[in-house]
């Protein structure tokens, strides 16, 4: 097996809900203190108090990196149990949440509350970002060129979240809609360099628009500390398995990217407004029927597109001896209609956001709880 690619990290966020109401609950603060001495810096707050961040240091197979996703994810339920807590792999809460959402005390969040104001009342999503080893921050940035194509794929692909305000959005990524809203957010421009890159940040931040490199909320970006380009593009997926391979296929594809890159390609001028409306057309019908192709400015079954990415990342992967696993992950993902349609499915077979909660937090914890044995149901909350 190739020893030789990148080492890759993930970041994936979760919501605390109530074991027995299954609601989302303001306990990040409570958690924290329990998960410190077992995960240390793996585990840290995030926007909301309803969130806390699990994180993989980096890795060099899938096996390795579902190990360590495991391990985060059993000590972050483990300490939500000390709590009466469950822990919840979706993009958006599904019962309980109220605007303005209670925030982190963390000055980065608090300083921006000012500048963007009613944005934070309702920004409670959980994403999957993955790290990618770079050799440099040109190279993160011209890395990100090649990668704007694929990023509607990557939201189809990953979609998590159907349900929002307690009712279906008929969307399949609606947390895609909601961080696409801030004025420094979704697929990232085309930049020519880092010079480009720093010099657009500069701009933004003496307008106003940002707080630093750390609110460069763009879906492909250079790591502010680290010597990565990260990919933001994803819903949190609830799976383990699937987030391990979402991940390594990630990392093919930056793989592939670098080639290009090294061989003085400095990738594809994928016109903007064509790059957005795919984001909201894979947001809205996630792996369902078409998508926009933002290179051809085409519709094509989405399936198709996801053969194509696939297709552009198969050398690393099997070169790593991953594609079988991920290839297997994407056939199930298809025929199933990945996890927005793995949460409709619960809310059909159980006639409440209540089994869909269950559901999620099932197939979350690692440690394979048993489901709630709360109440099947509560008036307000019976899905429409």
């Amino acid at each position: 097996m190739a020893n030789h690619l990148p080492t890759v990290g993930v970041e994936e966020e979760y919501f605390l809900v109530d074991a027995s109401h299954r609601a989302v609950v303001a306990a990040a603060s409570r958690v924290l203190p329990r998960v410190k001495p077992v995960a240390g810096d793996l585990v840290t707050g995030e926007v909301s108090q309803y969130q806390v961040e699990g994180k993989t240091p980096p890795c060099g197979t899938l096996s390795e990196l579902r190990h360590e996703l495991r391990r985060v994810r059993r000590a972050v339920a483990a300490a939500a149990a000390d709590e009466g807590l469950r822990l919840v792999a979706s993009a958006t809460p599904l019962l309980g949440m109220r605007a303005p959402i209670p925030l982190n005390t963390d000055p980065h969040y608090l300083a921006q509350v000012e500048t963007f104001r009613s944005l934070y009342d309702t920004f409670a999503f959980c994403a999957l970002h993955v790290h990618v080893q770079v050799p440099d921050r040109d190279h993160a940035v011209l890395v990100g060129n090649h990668l704007r194509p694929w990023l509607p794929t990557l939201v189809a692909m990953a979609a998590n979240s159907p349900f929002w305000e307690e009712r279906d959005s008929g969307y399949c990524s609606w947390r895609t809609l909601g961080a696409t809203r801030w004025p420094v957010a979704g697929p990232p421009p085309y930049f020519s360099s880092a010079a480009h890159y720093d010099a657009l940040a500069a701009s933004l931040q003496a307008a106003g628009a940002t707080h630093g490199e750390r609110s460069l909320y763009w879906d492909v970006r250079p790591c502010a500390h680290l010597p990565t380009v990260e990919i933001r593009a994803m819903d949190v997926t609830t799976s383990v398995e699937d987030a391990a391979a979402f991940a390594v296929l990630v990392r093919a594809l930056v793989v592939q990217a670098l080639e290009r890159v090294r061989r003085g390609d400095p990738g594809p001028a994928v016109d903007g407004s064509l790059l957005r409306a795919a984001y909201w057309r894979c947001a809205r019908d996630g792996l369902s029927g078409h998508s926009l192709d933002p290179r051809t400015g085409r519709l094509v079954p989405t399936p198709h597109r996801l053969r194509q990415l696939l297709a552009y990342a198969r050398p690393t992967l099997a070169e790593q001896g991953e594609l079988p696993q991920v290839a297997a992950v994407l056939r199930r993902l298809v025929a199933h209609g990945g996890d927005a349609g793995r949460q409709r499915a619960a809310h059909a077979r159980t006639g409440s956001l209540l089994g869909v909660v269950d559901d999620l937090a099932d197939r979350t914890d690692s440690r394979r709880r048993p489901a709630s044995t709360g109440p099947d149901h509560r008036a307000g909350h019976q899905g429409r």
